[in-house]
């Protein structure tokens, strides 16, 4: 039997997690692979970024499912039913594919975030294939940048620290002579991190991440508990990171203060993970090769 796609799979991978227990991506590859009753040739076989596809295919289809409220994420590489999933899986008992997922606004909404900046063509023939790439890798970054936040929801606070942490080095900040600094814990005053920004500390900027579900949405009130602890630390510039979205009342009150506030919301987290290389890896490389016009001149 041929590798089955990542619809094919869904189905599948949802009934695995119908016993409530929490179920690991190598797991589910194995139980997929025994399911379909895969060669082992076929079982080996690997995309040209080198990942296995049988992988490939179970996680874009744990992936979507995520998004539509099937599965929940619980841990580092951990998936659990949840009731709507056990609803579709009762009242879909042949198939679930995107076409059962679009029932759910969470999953449309997830769709529409992929397309709302970067429109993929329906038809890709009728652009210079060159023109194509750009966009159908954008759309993939948007997909990753997702998945980053789901794992990042369903990891502990403190991780989510680190993670912001991480990233802001990679974006630069702290270095080379300055340096960033996780405080993060039960009494850490509303102050999660800090980056000095020159050996002294003479500039400072402090940090807040917060972990919350996507249905959250962070209050004025919550900023201004921000800035009150940003002035018990005599300075004015703050970093407040966050899993889900800001209020319209937030933001504006972020940027009607003397103090400098950037607010970082669950989307631009993601976006900034995958542009500075923070929790991804590099899978695909493709070449594109062109005629050598040189090499007709000779």
């Amino acid at each position: 039997m041929a590798i089955p796609d990542y619809q094919t799979v869904m189905r599948p991978v949802l009934a695995l997690h119908s016993d409530h227990a929490e179920h690991r991506r190598r797991d589910l590859v194995a139980a997929i692979s025994k399911e379909f009753r895969l060669t082992g040739a076929e079982e080996s076989e690997v995309l040209p970024s080198g990942q296995n596809t049988v992988r490939s295919r179970v996680e874009w289809a744990v992936t979507y499912l995520a998004k539509a409220g099937l599965l929940d994420r619980t841990g580092r590489g951990s998936t659990q039913i949840t009731e709507r999933g056990l609803t579709v899986l009762s009242d879909h008992p042949s198939r679930v594919d995107n076409n059962v997922l679009r029932a759910f606004p969470q999953f449309q909404e997830f769709l529409g975030r992929k397309r709302e900046t970067v429109p993929v063509p329906a038809a890709v023939e009728d652009i210079p294939p060159r023109e194509a790439i750009p966009p159908l890798v954008d759309n993939w970054h948007r997909a990753v940048a997702a998945d980053l936040l789901d794992r990042l929801r369903a990891a502990p606070p403190q991780f989510l620290e680190r993670a912001v942490l991480k990233l802001l080095i990679a974006m630069g900040y702290g270095g080379p002579v300055g340096s960033v600094v996780h405080l993060g814990g039960s009494n850490d005053g509303g102050i999660d991190g800090l980056i000095r920004k020159d050996p002294l500390g003479l500039e400072v900027v402090y940090v807040q991440a917060k972990r919350y579900r996507e249905d959250v949405t962070v209050q004025r009130p919550a900023v201004q508990e921000f800035v009150g602890a940003l002035h018990g630390k005599q300075t004015d510039r703050g970093i407040f990171v966050t899993t889900s979205r800001f209020s319209p009342g937030a933001i504006e009150y972020a940027a009607s203060v003397q103090s400098r506030i950037i607010l970082i919301d669950g989307q631009e987290l993601g976006r900034l993970m995958v542009e500075y290389g923070c929790g991804v890896q590099t899978g695909d490389t493709i070449l594109l090769k062109e005629v050598d016009e040189d090499f007709f001149e000779d």
